[in-house]
């Protein structure tokens, strides 16, 4: 059974260190990204991996730390200006409806956006039916568990 999840909501990622951030659903996506900053492919003893921060200094969430992934790939993003880039893409996990969820994020400068989380269908396919009615049902349910 799928289930219903509103136009915008608040999700947790334990590997990156996020509790409630706020995430925009955006069947329109086909992938799921994140606002980062600082974004570098590093190669170091014939080991490459992707080092990035999270969110930008101005973000309520912003903590400075810096993240490194070894198991990371790139791709061919094409965004909502019809402009194609090349972006880098990990593999996470997302706990949202109290359940853990594996997703791809593609790293992402979102500076200009009001969310800086977006899914995208390829996340939310077999798994969500969108009501864009509503808001926050993930969230209110982690807290009416509380």
């Amino acid at each position: 059974m799928k289930l219903t999840i509103g136009r915008i909501d608040k999700a947790d990622f334990p590997e990156l260190i996020l509790e409630d951030i706020d995430v925009k659903i955006d069947s329109g996506a086909y992938t799921s990204s994140i606002h980062c900053s600082n974004i570098e492919e590093i190669s170091t003893n014939n080991e490459s991996f992707i080092r990035f921060k999270l969110l930008d200094p101005e973000h309520d969430f912003y903590n400075n730390k810096e993240f490194t992934f070894k198991k990371y790939s790139s791709k061919l993003v094409k965004s909502s200006n019809g402009i194609s880039e090349k972006r880098f893409l990990i593999a996470t996990e997302i706990e949202i409806f109290n359940t853990n969820f594996p997703i791809h994020l593609t790293l992402s400068e979102r500076k200009d956006m009001k969310f800086p989380i977006l899914l995208g269908r390829k996340f939310l396919n077999k798994k969500f039916v969108i009501d864009t009615a509503k808001k926050d049902l993930s969230y209110k349910l982690k807290n009416k568990i509380k």
